[in-house]
């Protein structure tokens, strides 16, 4: 079961620079380790992240097995209208979570 960490400033300026954080929590299984009877233990990594601000997408990246479990993403944008921020990590194993948070711009 995974768990997602939001950090959005509630208010702002418009046109200001925020900055974004989130946290997931997440086991992320390389695929490369072998278990206690050798057999292989299968890849299980979040791929993917996007952000969407208002709808538009504003950020977005691919993770591969080096990432780190627990991945905390933090990226900036600009602060242009009040509104909503909705998050996604999708992954293998049809592994997806969703959050989202609101800024208040003034």
């Amino acid at each position: 079961m995974s768990r997602a960490l939001i950090n959005v400033p509630k208010k702002a300026k418009r046109g200001q620079v925020v900055e974004i954080k989130t946290l997931i929590s997440h086991v992320m299984e390389s695929g490369f380790r072998h278990g206690t009877n050798g057999r292989d233990i299968p890849r299980d990594i979040i791929t993917s992240f996007s952000c969407r601000y208002n709808g538009e997408e504003i950020f977005a990246t691919q993770l591969f097995p080096a990432i780190a479990a627990n991945p905390f993403i933090t990226f900036f944008t600009r602060a242009t209208a009040s509104g909503k921020f909705e998050f996604e990590w999708i992954g293998d194993n049809g592994f997806s979570e969703t959050a989202s948070a609101s800024i208040s711009v003034e």
